[in-house]
């Protein structure tokens, strides 16, 4: 099933995680709206200025997100959130263009560290009336996940 021109259902469901333990990831029909919403206005605006993007994590049924250790609150679980990166594309200039040129509810640089452009990943959600632009940036303390203003 196709949600937007170059996004299907299945690469925004896709978990290795899932199947490994055999977790039930199929999407109710609202978190399908929700995800063709989330590739129309962020996916394939990225794509169609940067080329192909690559989905690390898109739809997440509770059960798997509790499986992953994701928030109990994840916009993930809604189809209203993907981590992705574009290859050749420096994570952090990739966050730059989407906080520059689209309108989104969350975008986490997550992880990345200054000077190595392939690390880490993009976390961008967008919600229909819930779009405040929030930028913040992932960082581990330890072994504890922190999230910092801005993307600097």
């Amino acid at each position: 099933m196709k949600l937007s021109r170059n996004f299907s259902l299945q690469e925004l469901t896709k978990s290795e995680t899932a199947i490994r333990k055999d977790i039930d990831n199929t999407p109710s029909e609202e978190v399908i709206n929700n995800l063709t919403t989330l590739c129309n206005m962020v996916l394939q605006k990225v794509r169609d200025s940067h080329g192909a993007v690559t989905i690390t994590s898109g739809y997440r049924s509770p059960e798997l997100n509790k499986a992953i250790g994701g928030s109990t609150t994840s916009d993930h679980c809604k189809g209203l959130a993907a981590d992705f990166e574009v290859a050749g594309l420096d994570n952090k200039e990739l966050a730059k263009w989407i906080i520059d040129n689209l309108i989104f509810k969350q975008l986490i640089l997550e992880f990345y560290e200054e000077g190595v452009p392939n690390s880490g990943w993009v976390h961008c959600s967008f919600e229909e009336g819930e779009n405040n632009s929030q930028v913040l940036r992932a960082v581990k303390e330890g072994k504890k996940t922190v999230y910092l203003k801005g993307i600097e």
